[in-house]
């Protein structure tokens, strides 16, 4: 995928050094996006290779609406157990578990992980439930595919999770944070708005996940296949993934797969990770990095 290898170009021409919250630190920059027709392969990164696993299970979790890593736990997905943890470790409840104990807990014991898996109202809730005053809410992705399908030509298929009240309550903030569908010649484009971009370890999980989502609304709604657009905000490399960026911009990218998605699904909320078949994924190896929190 030549967008983003040119994205990590970029950032290593144009960055500059920018403190972060975890400390860390990064080389960054503000503003760039890349476009993906999704017509013409699915955009899973084959310099290295991407665990898609991780990627259908976590689009499946936030579909559900979910936010305690139970589920992802139970799938073998690791992709949020740090932070869990790292909130755990400041508890009354710590008694110098490791990860591995610590997800053993979430995985064999219900009370454990009500109390210590919540992550709080992260993206499946503000995608299902978003929260208005009065108690009011809106079912945000429902009413997208409500909408697409009765008035395709609207401006306002949307879906936000920041939501600035509950943002505090989060264990972390959306980084994909707005998502905005777009038909026209009967073919579903969709546009992100990522705030914060990792680009190393995040970016390649993020193209994925959204191409996905959209190859499954188009799916449901009866529309066919437009473009994945991908717009950041502060994109960044953390200062301890220099080396791996460079082995990846050494290496040659490869034809893109193809995603099967299986026909008999006609609704948002059947979908198993069964449905998804990749075809022709010929990946480089993987790259490993540390995620900073």
């Amino acid at each position: 995928m030549k967008q983003y290898l040119d994205l990590l170009t970029h950032i290593l021409d144009n960055g500059e050094e920018k403190h972060d919250r975890t400390g860390t630190g990064t080389l960054s920059t503000f503003g760039y996006q890349m476009r993906f027709n999704l017509n013409k392969g699915f955009p899973l990164l084959t310099t290295k290779k991407v665990h898609l696993k991780s990627v259908i299970y976590e689009l499946l979790w936030f579909i559900k609406g979910d936010t305690n890593i139970k589920y992802l736990v139970e799938n073998n997905v690791r992709i949020w157990n740090e932070w869990p943890y790292q909130i755990f470790k400041k508890s009354s409840d710590y008694q110098n578990e490791t990860m591995k104990q610590f997800i053993e807990k979430i995985k064999n014991s219900d009370d454990f992980a009500k109390k210590h898996g919540e992550l709080g109202p992260v993206y499946g809730r503000q995608w299902r439930h978003f929260e208005g005053p009065d108690g009011l809410f809106v079912d945000q992705l429902q009413k997208v595919i409500n909408d697409i399908k009765a008035n395709p030509s609207s401006r306002r298929l949307i879906i936000n999770a920041w939501n600035p009240p509950l943002i505090p309550k989060m264990a972390l903030p959306p980084c994909h944070m707005m998502f905005h569908f777009y038909v026209n010649n009967n073919r579903l484009s969709c546009q992100l708005y990522q705030r914060s971009a990792d680009t190393f370890l995040g970016i390649p999980f993020n193209i994925a996940s959204y191409a996905l989502l959209t190859m499954m609304i188009a799916h449901v709604t009866n529309l066919e296949l437009g473009d994945f657009v991908h717009t950041l905000g502060d994109a960044h490399i953390y200062n301890d993934h220099f080396e791996q960026v460079k082995l990846q911009l050494s290496r040659k990218p490869r034809e893109l797969p193809k995603m099967v998605i299986d026909p008999i699904v006609k609704d948002i909320e059947d979908f198993k990770y069964e449905d998804f078949n990749l075809i022709n994924y010929n990946p480089h190896p993987l790259i490993k990095g540390k995620v900073s929190v």
